[in-house]
């Protein structure tokens, strides 16, 4: 029997939680860009407006992983990813609010060809007090094994971590995404409308979390997760992997099949962490349409993914999707040459 969103709300209730961020976030109709692409309704889902230095769809992961932390005593959280890491912004910033040292071990994806630039979320890490190492290790398995590593030189100093091992706090972020589709439920209920499909960005814990609450509520309707990364692993099985143990987490046996699980690649561009023209070309409708940002690295070739999508003809003018905005707008500040390039000059006088 599907669960109402009461139910899956007090199911994930049993788990420790740490409340950071502002919810509901809104559901707001996009008249403008959905005239402009003469298609199906828009909402976007405003995700980027959870209220955790600048949000982002990571302040909903937190409040499960640092209510996780906080539950085992620990004093220290060891992160990591990508330089312009907007988990790792919202970590920091989750861990400065709760008083637990925070230290980011940071990928540049390659060797060092001078200091990395204070900009965008790396500054935000600093302001907020992280301790920051930077790498050569791309984001993925190699940089696991450096936050891995330091996360034991900690121990070794007496300290109490918590550390991004992936069985554990991938299920646990997972969860929080249940809690976002259940709000879309609710809102869409209260604006008397019925999503055709859900878009967004995600290759792990988000639209894992977003699959999970589909599976609890029995919401079949397509969700369209568009990957900013391509993983060195089976990202659809993994996906499912971690929607499923993030279900059981809250007593939920659930049944997710990895074919169910829509992934797309097509989306990525030249490579992680480089802007692709159709995601600055995104970006620049959504901002021109609706005054509202995104950011080219996760959201802006999420919007390319759904924009393309229209265009073709996948759905109907008839038909309501729903975009989630999972974030990340810092990154526009450390991307600003390439976005700025894109942008015709407009000189009046």
């Amino acid at each position: 029997m599907p669960l109402t969103t009461l139910q899956l709300r007090d199911a994930i209730a049993r788990l420790p939680r740490t409340l950071l961020g502002h919810y509901p976030t809104p559901l707001e109709f996009l008249p403008r860009l959905t005239a402009a692409l003469g298609g199906p309704r828009i909402f976007i889902k405003r995700d980027d407006c959870t209220g955790l230095v600048f949000g982002g769809n990571k302040t909903r992961h937190n409040e499960f992983l640092i209510g996780d932390a906080l539950a085992q005593g620990a004093d220290i959280f060891v992160w990591g990813a990508g330089v312009q890491s907007n988990n790792c912004r919202q970590t920091a910033a989750a861990c400065a609010k709760v008083g637990l040292d925070c230290l980011l071990v940071l990928g540049r994806g390659g060797p060092s060809t001078g200091p990395e630039p204070l900009q965008g979320n790396l500054l935000i890490d600093h302001l907020v007090g992280a301790q920051i190492k930077i790498v050569d290790e791309r984001i993925g398995p190699a940089l696991d094994i450096r936050i891995a590593e330091e996360a034991e030189r900690q121990r070794q100093k007496g300290r109490k971590v918590y550390f991004w091992d992936k069985e554990r706090v991938k299920p646990l972020a997972a969860v929080s995404y249940a809690i976002c589709l259940a709000e879309i439920f609710e809102q869409s209920e209260t604006l008397g409308i019925e999503a055709d499909a859900l878009y967004g960005s995600s290759a792990g814990s988000t639209g894992a979390g977003l699959e999970m609450g589909a599976a609890a509520l029995g919401w079949n309707k397509p969700i369209r997760h568009i990957a900013p990364i391509n993983w060195p692993w089976d990202t659809q099985a993994d996906m499912a992997h971690i929607a499923e143990a993030a279900g059981r987490l809250v007593g939920l046996d659930l049944r997710i099949p990895p074919a169910k699980v829509d992934v797309t690649f097509d989306y990525i561009g030249p490579d992680y962490g480089k802007c692709s023209v159709d995601g600055l070309e995104a970006l620049q409708l959504l901002a021109r349409t609706e005054g509202i940002l995104i950011d080219p690295m996760y959201s802006g070739k999420a919007l390319a993914g759904l924009i393309d999508d229209v265009r073709k003809g996948r759905w109907k003018s008839g038909e309501t999707l729903v975009f989630v905005h999972t974030g990340g707008t810092p990154a526009l500040f450390a991307y600003a040459q390439e976005v700025s390039e894109r942008i015709p000059a407009r000189v009046f006088g």
